[in-house]
């Protein structure tokens, strides 16, 4: 169970379980087989989770994607698959690997990303002094030291968040790394207590659609945007609800990667 909140932990990341087996001593053969576990001998559940757990990692490190790990109860397989919070716990690999918050020493690597769509008059003007003073918000996604991806996180009042500046250098476009990148703020999202998140654009928002948001009124945003919403620019709003982590796992299926 997660420590912080005392619910049930629903999924894991192939580092938490690599981490999870370091931790108890357990290591994984070759073949798949688990070495380890007789240290659990008087812990019959925790050694049947563990080597479950040694079995997921082996499956993804030879290329599966997901794995789930089920209890053996009549319907568990059917929950876990077609209800939201599914019934055992998911194992994944590691897809935001290479993204960070970003820093100081990042800057020019996001303004020189940014500037041909703010010439272009999709993205409102960013100089390199904005971007130094709000650096904390935004996040790179980076391949050998070159940002080939960036978003902006802001938090607001009774739960929202605002994406923006969310941006993928053209060569990169491919393999859905604007999908992790967007997945990765959503994470964020929910890990600060926001489930309320909405971007706003002047251009087509068809991606952001084909990504379950919904185009909203400016009475929508919370009322310390509503106040900062530029009129002029008339930005069309679009916002999404999300409940769980269960949630984007699901999404994350459908990405093109």
């Amino acid at each position: 169970r997660n420590k912080a909140f005392g619910n049930q932990i629903q999924s894991l990341r192939l580092s938490d379980a690599s981490n999870l087996l370091k931790y108890w001593g357990i290591e994984m053969h070759k073949r798949g087989l688990t070495r380890g576990l007789e240290n659990l001998h008087d812990e019959p559940i925790a050694r049947e989770f563990l080597n479950k757990i040694g079995w997921a990692k082996a499956a993804l490190e030879q290329g599966v994607k997901r794995a789930h790990i089920l209890t053996l109860k009549q319907g568990s397989l059917l929950q876990e698959l077609y209800t939201r919070d599914g019934s055992g716990t998911l194992v994944s690999k590691d897809i935001y690997e290479g993204i960070r918050q970003a820093n100081v020493n990042d800057v020019t690597g996001i303004y020189e990303l940014i500037s041909p769509l703010i010439k272009a008059g999709t993205l409102v003007d960013r100089p390199k002094a904005v971007l130094e003073k709000d650096i904390e918000n935004y996040y790179v996604y980076t391949r050998d030291n070159l940002v080939v991806a960036c978003g902006q996180l802001k938090k607001f009042e009774d739960s929202f968040a605002e994406i923006g500046c969310l941006v993928v250098r053209r060569e990169y476009r491919a393999g859905g790394r604007g999908d992790t990148m967007l997945g990765y703020l959503e994470r964020l999202c929910l890990k600060i207590g926001c489930t309320k998140v909405f971007v706003l654009s002047t251009q087509t928002m068809e991606w952001f659609v084909e990504r379950e948001f919904q185009e909203v009124s400016v009475k929508e945003l919370p009322k310390s945007r509503q106040a900062n919403y530029n009129r002029a620019r008339a930005s069309k709003i679009y916002m999404k609800l999300i409940d769980s982590d269960r949630e984007l796992d699901a999404s994350e299926l459908w990405w093109n990667r």
